[in-house]
């Protein structure tokens, strides 16, 4: 019989090493997810942006800007 414990354990066991690597990324995935959110919240205490919304803002100027001088283009009414 323990024999056949063993073998069930080292089966068990075989799974769970197995299962570790995607664990342990998930684990870092929350972790990761986590240290970002922190991060952002420490940014906007000090009002500070991140790149991603500069570029954003950076983009609606631009369209904005075109749109303008699209409408500077048209011929009056």
């Amino acid at each position: 019989m323990a024999a056949r414990g063993s073998g069930r354990a080292t089966e068990v066991l075989a799974d769970l090493l197995a299962e570790l690597p995607e664990r342990v990324r998930g684990g870092q995935a929350k972790v990761s997810e986590q240290a970002v959110g922190m991060l952002k919240a420490f940014a906007s205490e000090l009002d500070l942006v991140f790149r991603d919304e500069v570029d954003e803002l950076e983009l609606r100027v631009a369209q904005l800007e075109h749109r303008l001088r699209l409408l500077e283009q048209q011929p009056p009414r």
